[in-house]
């Protein structure tokens, strides 16, 4: 696997303070800003949101990182991150006032957008269950607190760790008559998140008021925003996180409805296979998660996308290219002579537009390829989806580019499969 300039940075840095002999005796190792400064900018140095962002060395000897103090990192063997299932696949649907003009439901590819949109619509009071007002954000000191971490090697044991005046940032507050939500919000879906991110606010404001602290995680991915609703069950346990409900809502004024994608396909025209590598990527939420990502970013750096979200090296290398093989997205050098990719002018496009006109629109690229236009008309047929067996001998029966096997094929049937499942999936939101 090709290590990121990341990776490269912190097995140096490992070397130069033998961190890993350090934590075997004394448990624990304490960096500073200074000194990580010293290869590469500590924010971005110590910035992993999500389990998949860590440098290997961290993944390989199972380390966490978290700060301490404004200037200080403590690394150890902690249980930092709490993972997160969408089991709950009910929707509801919002609206915004009409009288909203500055905000746009199209160009929500900003954490601070979804939520200001996610406020303006409603969806913030139905989460808490009455009137809400934003009073919390931003970025502010933690003050000092003790806290209990479990483990993350076998023994779990629970380890001591000291917060002096480390820096937090709280994405969104809001009060009720009853109790303060503290959201953490991201722009695409995860799989697991930093408790850190909830926990430290959550300390700070429990302190500070009477009324009952909410940590919210929030994802907004493929246009949907959904919230996990925790609780501490022991506030001076990092692990004590435990999850009480998650909600899903949508800002949507047309639904998407089965005629409306069965249209799509029959005016759909197939189109000779690309030259770029056939799909392996089975969840298809995730590519639209990057094609939203790129809406926002414009461009960004293949290192970039496995740094900042919640990407491996070797996904967003399978995602880009299921990307491009739709058409929506392209690899350039861009004027710094750095290799980016970008949304293309269709991707573009498709991207502006609102929720129904966006996914069809997608839906559309995927029905051009001969063999995803195959399946779905079949699933017409039968009214069912297809088994993989069934999906591989229609890829015997399509062109495609460098699929020989009959081993591959089967793998690749999954990515159909999944890919036509997400078609399928979109009458419910």
């Amino acid at each position: 696997m090709k290590l990121r300039q990341i990776d490269k940075d912190w097995d140096l840095l490992f070397d130069d303070y033998d961190i890993l002999n350090a934590i075997n005796s004394n448990g624990f190792f304490i960096i500073s800003s200074k000194q990580i400064n010293k290869v590469h900018e500590a924010r971005l140095m110590t910035k992993f949101d999500n389990r998949e962002n860590l440098p290997d060395i961290f993944k390989r000897s199972h380390l966490s990182i978290l700060p301490i103090t404004r200037g200080n990192y403590i690394i150890g063997s902690y249980d930092a991150y709490q993972d997160v299932q969408y089991e709950n696949k009910e929707t509801k649907f919002f609206t915004l006032p009409e009288y909203i003009e500055s905000i746009n439901t199209s160009d929500l590819y900003s954490e601070s957008a979804c939520l200001n949109c996610a406020y303006a619509s409603g969806i913030i009071d139905n989460l808490c269950g009455e009137h809400t007002l934003p009073t919390v954000s931003g970025r502010m000191s933690s003050e000092d607190f003790n806290f209990w971490i479990k483990s993350s090697d076998k023994q779990q044991k629970y380890k001591e760790i000291e917060v002096k005046n480390s820096q937090i940032e709280i994405d969104g507050g809001y009060e009720s008559q009853n109790a303060l939500i503290l959201i953490e919000a991201k722009n695409y879906s995860a799989n697991n998140f930093l408790v850190r991110q909830l926990y430290y606010p959550y300390r700070l404001w429990s302190a500070k008021i009477q009324k009952p602290v909410i940590p919210v995680f929030m994802t907004f991915s493929n246009d949907v925003f959904s919230f996990f609703v925790f609780e501490f069950q022991d506030s001076k346990v990092y692990n004590s996180i435990k999850l009480i409900e998650q909600k899903n809502y949508i800002i949507a004024s047309e639904l998407i409805s089965l005629d409306d994608i069965y249209d799509v396909l029959i005016s759909s025209k197939v189109e000779p296979e690309p030259e770029v590598p056939f799909p392996q990527c089975d969840n298809f939420y995730r590519i639209v998660d990057l094609l939203s990502l790129l809406a926002d970013k414009s461009e960004l750096q293949s290192d970039e996308i496995t740094n900042n979200y919640a990407f491996t090296s070797r996904q967003t290398e399978y995602y880009t290219n299921g990307a491009k093989y739709l058409g929506l997205l392209e690899k350039i050098k861009n004027e710094n002579n750095e290799t980016v990719f970008r949304l293309t002018d269709l991707g573009k496009l498709i991207m502006s537009k609102r929720h129904k006109e966006k996914c069809l629109g997608i839906v559309k690229q995927i029905l051009k390829h001969e063999v995803f236009n195959k399946v779905l008309k079949e699933y017409f047929v039968k009214l069912a989806p297809l088994t993989t067996c069934e999906i591989s001998k229609t890829m015997q029966k399509s062109t495609i580019y460098h699929v020989n096997s009959l081993n591959t094929m089967e793998r690749r049937s999954r990515t159909i499969g999944k890919w036509i499942e997400w078609i399928l999936d979109l009458r419910k939101n």
